[in-house]
């Protein structure tokens, strides 16, 4: 069954795609190939919904979009992000005319006459507090170059203050069985303003996968290795801002939930579909078969209130101190 995007109208799948990591592995360089296998793929299982940004691998990962745009018939909603170019990444280089042109570059690269929809890629705090910013938006819709405006965000607090922009469609935030803080306030206000909700990170980044270890190694040029404390950027962006072995432990609790699953990737995805505020997810694939697994999510029951109340406690009990009041 598919789901409306808030104010944009847009009639998507439940389960997208992410395409930070879809040429290969994080940090293992682009492979055009592979990620025409991965979109290719998706697209077969239905999926309507492509979410990909100018920065995930210089740009890269919006040529191998705009391509498959080009080779495929289906009506493919396609999402791009603006901003996180910007060097240093501060509120002062925020500007309409950097912003611009970095959705003209986006344009080029995809291929297209017009973005879907532009998000601003987790500006900085006091961007929210820009009105010349947001305003640039409305004159690109205009123009033609957009047809809707998203904010990509880190914290619930941002997600409040963007929605109070009318021209904010949609706002894609973390959320996932390790991130529950978006669920208390945050869905209930941008339900009430008709604001899409695009989930990220929903398998904190491959943790709730069950299929990492103490010993499991990551390369170097992968954010899983770097920013653990956030030398890269946020934090919460990977592993959901949990201290990886506490993790380990939580992901050993969840197997005990649900001893049948040993890739637990669907269970922690129709978790989130569960919850009706969101209307997309947007897992990644670093190879084809990772698509399988995702929309295997659809097919499932809803999870037993037993279920629901044991995921509970474990966030509970080992994951909200570290983690809710920061995001």
């Amino acid at each position: 069954m598919n789901k409306i995007l808030g104010k944009t109208g847009f009639e998507i799948k439940p389960i997208g795609l992410g395409t930070w990591q879809v040429g290969g592995k994080w940090g293992s360089g682009f492979d055009h190939d592979l990620a025409n296998k991965i979109l290719h793929k998706a697209v077969d299982q239905g999926v309507n919904f492509i979410d990909t940004a100018d920065v995930y691998e210089s740009g890269e990962s919006e040529k191998a979009v705009g391509r498959i745009c080009k080779e495929r018939s289906e009506r493919l909603f396609i999402a791009t992000k603006c901003g996180r170019q910007l060097n240093p990444h501060n509120n002062e280089n925020y500007t309409p005319a950097a912003l611009r042109g970095f959705v003209e570059e986006s344009l080029q690269r995809l291929q297209l006459e017009t973005i879907d929809l532009i998000q601003l890629h987790c500006p900085p705090t006091e961007v929210y507090y820009r009105p010349e910013i947001f305003g640039l938006f409305e004159r690109l819709k205009e123009e033609g170059k957009i047809q809707f405006l998203g904010v990509s965000v880190e914290k619930v607090e941002e997600g409040l203050k963007a929605i109070e922009f009318d021209n904010v469609c949609s706002v894609q935030i973390i959320y996932n069985m390790f991130r529950q803080r978006p669920q208390e306030l945050f869905f209930k206000r941008a339900q009430e303003k008709n604001v899409g909700i695009i989930v990220r990170v929903p398998l904190a980044s491959g943790l709730l996968t069950g299929n990492y270890h103490s010993n499991t190694t990551f390369e170097k040029d992968d954010h899983r290795f770097f920013n653990r404390e956030g030398a890269g950027f946020d934090r919460g962006e990977t592993f959901s801002g949990i201290d990886y072995e506490t993790g380990l432990k939580a992901v050993d609790r969840l197997k005990k939930i649900f001893p049948e699953y040993e890739n637990l990737a669907p269970i922690a995805l129709k978790w989130v579909l569960m919850n009706p505020s969101v209307s997309v997810v947007i897992p990644g694939a670093s190879k084809d078969v990772q698509i399988d697994s995702n929309m295997h999510a659809l097919a499932l029951d809803d999870l037993s209130e037993t279920q629901l109340r044991a995921i509970d406690n474990i966030y509970k009990e080992l994951i909200k101190e570290s983690v809710h009041p920061f995001w």
